[in-house]
């Protein structure tokens, strides 16, 4: 979505084609679902034709959360979470050509956008980002990783203000003019974006009586609901953490697009599970990649983990090579079962931030300290860096040495 906003992109390149589906073989109605009566498996659309079923699948996702502050409803006050969100903002800045920008929340979608329309070449901006928390990308990274955020965003001239709350959203004849934060500053905006979290679209399911969870609508490790005959997945559905085997909302891509598949493969007579969430994600802003994956340290200790953690400085090439850029990781361990349940990466090249998915990988296969010391990866001094110097090994062997010494 956020390429959307920014022009790099086109809405219909982001979905798949109704003619698409329709070569499959598939029939698709557009409609809005007004009724489903479970007994008789029939559901009633709102132009009144109803559909008989025999299982029947929910994919409702889930909408933008904007907190209660005043001004909220003014014009120029927009979020993100849907093609026709980005469509709307992209006409926005087109027609209004706002300057001064506003981010309310410093997650990875305000990021993004911001740095996209910091770096499209169009009219110079002001661009500011609100956060309650007291760091960038707060979800995603533990304070030592996330410094290093924060400075490169200062040098890219976006204002990041962490530690604060918006108290009043400003404006004039119905249109935003600046926000107003709780310790009295108030910033001139022409455009406030906010982008604070979802909740679940689950209105449909709790009127046709399906069990809800406290994050979405309850579901088995099969996708199926409290109704057998009838399942769900993506973003209105509650997830379970593979970690710490609790609930939660994991309201990402990757976990909706397996969900969709493993429903199918249900429907399809196969038996298998979905694993639970790692909530792995990442971001680009400007040249600088992060990604993450598990749980922050911050995260493990509210969940009653008894930490070991280890940051390595890395570089994309060997040393010797000409181009060379930084990057660094960090892996948090569990003390008591040395299994690995966290990594975190910030880096000013793409291809180093893709091992994160071998850290996914490593948790998912409950990898301990000792057996990512052996971890040997695919080498080459113009894509990687030396052998001896394989960032995870050295994490392992680092966190192998706190555990002698604690």
């Amino acid at each position: 979505m956020p390429h959307v906003v920014a022009g790099l992109a086109t809405p219909e390149s982001i979905v798949v084609p109704d003619k698409m589906l329709e070569a499959a073989g598939l029939t698709v109605i557009v409609d809005e679902v007004a009724h489903v009566d479970k007994v008789n498996k029939r559901i009633r659309l709102s132009g009144g034709r109803e559909i008989d079923y025999d299982k029947l699948f929910l994919g409702m996702g889930a909408r933008s959360f904007i907190p209660p502050i005043d001004g909220r409803d003014l014009n120029g006050v927009l979020s993100l979470r849907s093609a026709g969100d980005a469509e709307r903002i992209r006409r926005y800045i087109a027609e209004k050509k706002p300057e001064r920008l506003v981010f309310v929340g410093a997650g990875f979608i305000s990021l993004e956008v911001a740095s996209l329309l910091a770096a499209d070449g169009g009219s110079p901006r002001t661009i500011t980002v609100v956060e309650l928390m007291d760091r960038p990308l707060p979800l995603m990274l533990d304070a030592d990783m996330a410094a290093p955020v924060a400075d490169y965003l200062a040098e890219k001239n976006i204002r990041l203000l962490t530690g604060e709350k918006v108290k009043t959203i400003l404006g004039s004849n119905g249109r935003v003019t600046g926000v107003e934060l709780d310790s009295g500053t108030v910033i001139d905006a022409d455009m406030v974006f906010i982008n604070v979290g979802v909740r679940p679209n689950t209105e449909l399911a709790e009127a046709m009586g399906l069990e809800m969870g406290q994050f979405g609508i309850k579901v088995n490790a099969y996708q199926e609901t409290s109704d057998p005959d009838i399942l769900a997945g993506g973003d209105c559905v509650e997830k379970i953490n593979f970690i710490t085997g609790k609930p939660e909302g994991g309201r990402l891509r990757g976990p909706a697009v397996m969900q969709g598949r493993l429903a199918a493969k249900r429907l399809a007579g196969y038996d298998i599970q979905f694993p639970g969430v790692l909530n792995a994600g990442g971001c680009q802003m400007f040249d600088l990649v992060v990604t993450a994956t598990g749980l922050t340290d911050a995260d493990a200790k509210r969940h009653g983990f008894d930490t070991v953690c280890a940051v390595v400085d890395s570089r994309s090439k060997h040393a010797m090579i000409p181009g060379m850029l930084p990057w660094k990781i960090k892996l948090v361990f569990d003390k008591a079962s040395q299994r690995l349940i966290g990594g975190q990466i910030v880096s000013h090249t793409i291809g180093p931030s893709r091992e994160i998915d071998a850290v996914s990988a490593f948790i998912l296969g409950r990898r301990t300290i000792g057996e990512l010391t052996t971890f040997t990866s695919a080498c080459n001094p113009d894509i990687s860096s030396e052998p001896s110097a394989e960032p995870i090994t050295i994490a392992a062997e680092q966190a192998l040495q706190k555990l002698r010494q604690a």
